[in-house]
């Protein structure tokens, strides 16, 4: 029996006691659990980091405007501005996560990491480093397990769904993976790599999720650039040889602590925080009403 991915103690157990890379656990386990050989496995992972590559491309080039238009070429509106806050770098880091983002939100193929609202951060995250450190595809499909491998955790552990502990649970994790993923991707130690969930998950703890007319838009775009930013930032630390204090496994289970103490409304059902506010509920109102037009043009055309 292969790694079971209980826990982060146990899986560091095992890799230091059979020798392994961590990423080869999380290998052995798609193998075993899911009947797939290596060579599908390997395959699957080039897809995919393939369509994340696709999905940034996408919504930087063509036209990302939402039916509800809350979404309207923010990935591209960061891309192309002329001040730079930071560095070209993090210009590019944050517009890539959001347009990677809005191609979910315009009905576009992304990869769901670990869900479709949290879809543009491993895109974002992933595609900057390997332009910055010159990383082959390879060694990222190699980090892609390992965030495999840290969601794996998080789910048994915690949540990754928005309905069950709110965005923490959608953006934090996929943040978390993330940050894992680039401490791992540079070299970093097994520590290190927990180190960068740990942090991760400590600046991310209780976000509520309150989609605005229950649609996956606002806040979504902006908090996966957000938490783009942040993944890059705990990464940064962890590599710093900065501890995290409270271990990686007891931040998952503060996660999901938190996340069962949330009230309902704070858990996708858009009827809390932003959703709550006037111009969300203007907004829904508005969506509302647009929905029911076009099913009634849907129902005369089939009467006719």
């Amino acid at each position: 029996m292969n790694l079971l991915f209980e826990n982060f103690l146990g899986w560091k157990a095992y890799c230091e006691e059979n020798s392994v890379p961590l990423y080869e656990p999380v290998l052995q386990y798609e193998i075993e659990q899911k009947g797939r050989t290596e060579e599908e496995i390997w395959e699957g992972l080039a897809k995919a980091y393939q369509v994340m590559k696709e999905a940034v491309q996408t919504g930087l080039k063509e036209d990302m405007k939402s039916i509800s238009g809350m979404i309207d070429n923010g990935g591209k509106k960061v891309y192309q501005s002329e001040i730079t806050v930071l560095s070209p770098e993090f210009t590019r880091l944050i517009s890539r996560a959001l347009a990677a983002k809005e191609v979910n939100a315009c009905m576009g193929r992304v990869v769901a990491a670990p869900t479709a609202g949290a879809s543009g951060i491993l895109p974002g995250v992933l595609t900057t480093l390997q332009e910055i450190h010159r990383l082959d595809d390879q060694k990222l499909q190699k980090a892609l397990l390992v965030s495999a491998g840290i969601a794996l955790v998080i789910e048994q552990n915690a949540s990754l769904a928005g309905a069950v502990g709110g965005c923490q649970a959608e953006t934090g994790s996929a943040a978390a993976m993330a940050s894992g993923a680039i401490v791992f991707a540079l070299g970093g130690s097994i520590d290190q790599v927990f180190n960068a969930v740990a942090i991760t998950i400590q600046c991310m703890l209780g976000l509520v999720c309150d989609p605005v007319a229950g649609l996956v838009e606002v806040p979504c775009v902006v908090r996966n650039a957000s938490a783009a930013a942040i993944a890059n930032s705990s990464a940064q630390i962890a590599l710093s040889h900065v501890n995290a204090v409270i271990p990686v496994d007891e931040c998952v289970q503060a996660m999901g602590e938190v996340g069962q103490s949330m009230e309902d409304r704070y858990k996708e059902t858009a009827m809390g925080g932003l959703a709550n506010t006037l111009t969300g509920k203007r907004i829904a109102k508005r969506v509302l009403i647009s929905d029911i037009d076009i099913l009634e043009e849907e129902d005369g055309d089939e009467t006719t």
